[in-house]
């Protein structure tokens, strides 16, 4: 079977509905905290904490840490490779809900 399929511009990096979530914030934001993603997606500390280094690890977001101990901050920013990622994988979805294939 040749040609092209709806999945194709799917990323699997992004599939997962907590990594999506949070790049969908992040590509809108020029950052986002750790205490923010994690309100934001509802999600426990550990999970974000995996769910962010599975971002991390592909290029698609760049972590900053600040200060010590109790008064550090995990800061989280898309990178330019995470957006085109995203947009890519956005515009995907976007194609299989409304039934048409992208090239």
């Amino acid at each position: 079977m040749s040609g092209t399929s709806a999945l194709d511009g799917l990323d699997p990096a992004l599939s997962a509905p907590k990594r999506l979530a949070a790049m969908a914030l992040l590509s809108r934001a020029s950052g986002a905290d750790f205490a923010v993603l994690r309100d934001h997606l509802g999600v426990s500390e550990s999970d974000l904490s995996k769910q962010m280094s599975a971002l991390v690890a592909v290029g698609y977001v760049a972590v900053r840490k600040s200060g010590r101990g109790r008064g550090s901050v995990t800061t989280y920013q898309a990178t330019r490779e995470g957006k085109k990622a995203y947009a890519r994988h956005r515009t995907a979805l976007e194609a299989i809900l409304e039934g048409t294939v992208t090239t």
